[in-house]
């Protein structure tokens, strides 16, 4: 037999209010709110753009030599990239942790866009 909460817990845990400042939780902490002017700033730089990780940073020495493309950017700030292995990562969207090339660069020809699954329509696999 399912039970229906009473009505005033079922308040109490949804929080249909709109936001006014971070967030706070039970245990005192807070997540702070998105800036959605940031964000925009973030996707105009990053979206679509080829770009290589910073090989001085050792977390990402496994995609060093490797070209993606910014899929896009979650409200995180962290870059989702393709390196057409079939598989997105998310890294920051920072110069700290990737560079993007230039048009001119040519290691733009090391990425295999149908190498992926990030296509409109991907051909099928056998």
């Amino acid at each position: 037999m399912a039970r229906n909460p009473p009505a005033s817990s079922a308040n109490s845990t949804l929080n249909l209010r709109p936001a006014q400042g971070p967030r706070r939780f039970d245990n005192g902490a807070t997540m702070p709110m998105i800036d959605l002017d940031k964000m925009d700033e973030l996707r105009a730089e990053w979206i679509d753009r080829f770009v290589v990780v910073r090989e001085d940073r050792p977390e990402l020495t496994r995609f060093a030599s490797r070209v993606g493309r910014v899929v896009t950017v979650n409200y995180s700030g962290k870059a989702i990239v393709d390196f057409a292995d079939g598989a997105w990562y998310d890294i920051p969207a920072s110069a700290e942790h990737l560079t993007i090339l230039t048009d001119d660069d040519p290691r733009k020809a090391k990425y295999d866009a149908k190498a992926n699954s990030a296509q409109p329509h991907p051909t099928r696999q056998a």
